[in-house]
C-alpha cells in the first residue's frame, strides 16, 4: 500500500505525461537550420572530390586545359555569375523584409531570387549546347562537365526550394517571429552562389 501511495504521488507530481520526455534542445540552433548546415558540409565534401580530379589533371599530369580545341566561354560565364551573385542579394533581401515584417520586401526578392536563379540555369543549359564537344571526349571534358554539372543540380534543387518558398509567401505563410521557410532556403542558395564563384574561378580563369 505504502508503494502503491509513493507511485500515485509520483503520478500527481509529474501530471498525466506518458512516453518518452520531450527533446531538449541545449543547442542555439533550430533543427531546421542545423539541419542544412549539415547538409551543405557534406555537399562541400562532394564537390572537393570533383576537384580533387580537377586539380590532378591541371597540376599533377600537368594537362592544357582545356583541352587543344575545346575553348569555353569565359566573358558569357562571367555575366551569367554576375547573375547569380545578384540573386544573393535579393535572397538577403527577402529575408530582412519579412523580419522586419515588410512582407512585400519578402515577396519581391523571392521571385527575383528565383528568376535570376532561372536565368543563370537557362544560360547554362544554352552554353553545353554551343560548347561542340562532349563530356565523353577527354578527362578534362569529363571535370569541366562534372563540376559545373553538379552545380546546375544543385541550382535545381534551390531552385526548387525558392518555388516552394514563393508559394508560401503569396499564400500568406511567414512573419517576423516564425520565417525559417524562407531561412534555411536562403542559407542553401548563398552556397550555391559561392560554390559557383569557386567553380567560375578554376574552371573558367585560371
Amino acid at each position: 500500500m505504502e508503494a502503491a501511495g509513493v507511485a500515485a504521488d509520483l503520478h500527481d507530481q509529474h501530471g498525466d505525461h506518458h512516453g518518452p520526455p520531450a527533446p531538449h534542445f541545449s543547442s542555439a540552433v533550430d533543427p531546421q537550420t542545423l539541419g542544412i548546415y549539415l547538409f551543405i558540409i557534406s555537399e562541400i565534401m562532394l564537390f572537393g572530390a570533383f576537384f580533387t580530379a580537377y586539380f590532378f589533371i591541371r597540376v599533377v599530369q600537368s594537362d592544357p586545359w582545356p583541352s587543344p580545341g575545346h575553348d569555353i566561354p569565359v566573358l558569357v560565364a562571367g555575366i551569367n555569375t554576375a547573375v547569380l551573385i545578384s540573386s544573393s542579394f535579393t535572397m538577403h533581401w527577402a529575408l530582412e523584409g519579412i523580419k522586419n515584417n515588410n512582407r512585400r520586401a519578402m515577396k519581391i526578392g523571392l521571385l527575383t531570387t528565383f528568376l535570376l536563379g532561372l536565368t543563370f540555369l537557362t544560360v547554362q543549359i544554352n552554353e553545353y549546347f554551343h560548347l561542340g564537344w562532349a563530356i565523353s571526349d577527354d578527362a578534362q571534358s569529363s571535370i569541366f562537365y562534372g563540376l559545373t554539372g553538379l552545380h546546375g543540380a544543385h541550382v535545381t534543387v534551390g531552385l526548387i526550394l525558392l518555388a516552394m518558398a514563393n508559394v508560401r509567401a503569396f499564400r500568406g505563410h511567414f512573419s517576423p517571429e516564425e520565417h525559417r521557410g524562407v531561412e534555411v532556403p536562403g542559407i542553401y542558395w548563398h552556397f550555391v552562389d559561392v560554390m559557383w564563384i569557386v567553380v567560375y574561378a578554376t574552371v573558367y580563369i585560371l
